[in-house]
């Protein structure tokens, strides 16, 4: 960190800052129990990514603690307390920069809807306008996976790589998410537990309908792309 120029120290210090606000949202939208979640970023510019360390409850994460790694996963010792080991899930976070170089923001969790249909290895049908908005049709299941290496990154990436949707359900694991940016991947890890809790619900009533694939393009076209405030330029 201390070979780094000011302005990509100063690029480090406020991914740090946003991935540790970040993390609080995981057990404010009850995405997580104990500390089996994680939200990681890459810093604009650089080829190092920030994640939360390994173990570490939510109430204790501040940007000090948040662990900075080289895209192959390893750990920059550097500006980081010895003591803090980067999370179990980080070889797969890499594997998704290395290859996804779209994307700037990986959040994992158990949350527990999205979870359920991850073990029964089921793809959540899209059945609600909202996923079409925001997923681009069915929410995908990825390949079972053992921790400890990248095989995990290696299921997220080609199960993505050629989907609209920026969740995949891991089989018998839980789900990943990908964005822009770490806010995103976290937006996404909300949307697809909702999503997953109310087509479960939607189920015990019958059958959910799906809506038709012509449908679901123009929905997440118009989501993408007219949804929201847009950026207006301005003479001066």
């Amino acid at each position: 960190m201390s070979q780094l120029t000011p302005g990509e120290q100063a690029a480090v210090a406020a991914t740090r800052e946003r991935v540790a606000r970040l993390h609080a949202e995981l057990p404010r939208n009850e995405l997580v129990v104990w500390t089996a979640g994680n939200v990681s970023e890459r810093v604009p510019g650089l080829d190092l990514f920030v994640i939360k360390p390994s173990g570490v409850s939510y109430d204790e994460l501040g940007p000090d603690v948040m662990v900075v790694c080289t895209l192959d996963g390893r750990k920059i010792v550097d500006g980081t307390p010895d003591a803090l080991s980067p999370s179990s899930d980080t070889a797969a976070h890499a594997y998704v920069y290395r290859h996804m170089p779209e994307v700037g923001g990986v959040v994992h969790t158990h949350s527990t809807y999205a979870t359920a249909w991850a073990a029964r290895r089921e793809p959540i049908p899209c059945v609600l306008t909202m996923m079409a908005d925001e997923f681009g049709g069915d929410v995908p299941v990825g390949p079972f996976a053992l921790i400890g290496d990248d095989s995990i990154g290696r299921g997220i990436v080609e199960t993505l790589r050629d989907s609209n949707s920026p969740a995949v359900l891991m089989a018998n694991h839980g789900p990943f998410t990908i964005g822009k940016d770490a806010r995103a991947a976290v937006k996404a890890a909300v949307m697809v537990e909702e999503v997953a809790r109310t087509i479960h619900i939607a189920r015990q009533l019958g059958e959910p309908l799906r809506i038709d694939d012509a449908d679901v393009a123009r929905l997440y076209d118009r989501y993408q792309n007219v949804y929201g405030q847009q950026a207006e330029e301005q003479e001066n």
